[in-house]
């Protein structure tokens, strides 16, 4: 059986996703030289959405991530406790001093609709019927968002993100089938309200250093999803 990281990354007119990926690769590789990663770009004729990371991951067991993250210790243990389910989406993040956090002010569109409250930034899942027929779910709910905006409560507007489309998939699929309590499986989000920051970019209000990974003194020891893509340049991982 194969097991390994695959971190999907779309540049955008603005962001060099791609270079992102590639240091997170990078810091994978330094706490987890064992372990596999497979950047999938958008040069790959059949990426469009992250609906397509079952058919794209060259592993039986996958861990996908987000292209805006750092590892910061060796996490292959994961791999053995999240394989007793099909599927799991991380449902647990923490601010920068390691607590878990309970901020909803990024989720009113979860909690309007009584969603499950997921990141698709981290998620498990094994080659499977279960977990094929969840990603077919998710492509269908990219595909026809017009349609399910009409039952959903949110802005006329409202874009299909990625965290939202998964979580309607957990919802559909069940939350228990496609969750885990385990909050080990949970990483680092540097949102200004997570954190009680003053403003959204926390790299200029709090002190950082590398080679390990402090937040104001504090070593970072879960994924940490930097969000201030700028960040990655100055990590030399």
């Amino acid at each position: 059986m194969s097991k390994g990281f695959v971190i999907m990354a779309q540049n955008t007119d603005t962001i060099d996703y791609v270079k992102c990926a590639e240091t997170l690769r990078d810091s994978i590789e330094r706490h987890m030289p064992d372990i596999p990663v497979t950047i999938i770009t958008e040069g790959k004729p059949e990426f469009s959405t992250d609906s397509e990371v079952y058919n794209l991951s060259p592993y039986d067991d996958t861990i996908k991530l987000e292209a805006d993250m750092l590892m910061t210790k060796n996490v292959d243990y994961w791999f053995d406790v999240l394989s007793q389910k099909d599927i799991v989406v991380c449902n647990t993040i923490r601010d920068f001093k390691g607590n878990i956090s309970n901020v909803k002010a990024y989720r009113e569109f979860t909690r309007a609709n009584n969603l499950p409250d997921v990141y698709n930034a981290m998620t498990y899942f094994k080659k499977s019927k279960f977990s094929e027929d969840f990603f077919n779910l998710t492509k269908e709910i990219f595909q026809n968002w017009e349609e399910y905006k009409k039952i959903l409560i949110c802005d006329i507007d409202e874009e299909a993100s990625t965290d939202w489309v998964y979580s309607i998939a957990c919802h559909i699929m069940g939350t228990d089938n496609t969750t885990m309590k385990y909050d080990d499986f949970s990483f680092v989000h540097m949102k200004q309200l997570i954190n009680n920051l003053a403003t959204e970019n926390w790299t200029q209000e709090l002190v950082y250093e590398f080679n390990p990974l402090r937040i104001q003194t504090i070593p970072q020891q879960y994924p940490f999803h930097y969000y201030v893509k700028s960040f990655s340049e100055e990590y030399y991982g």
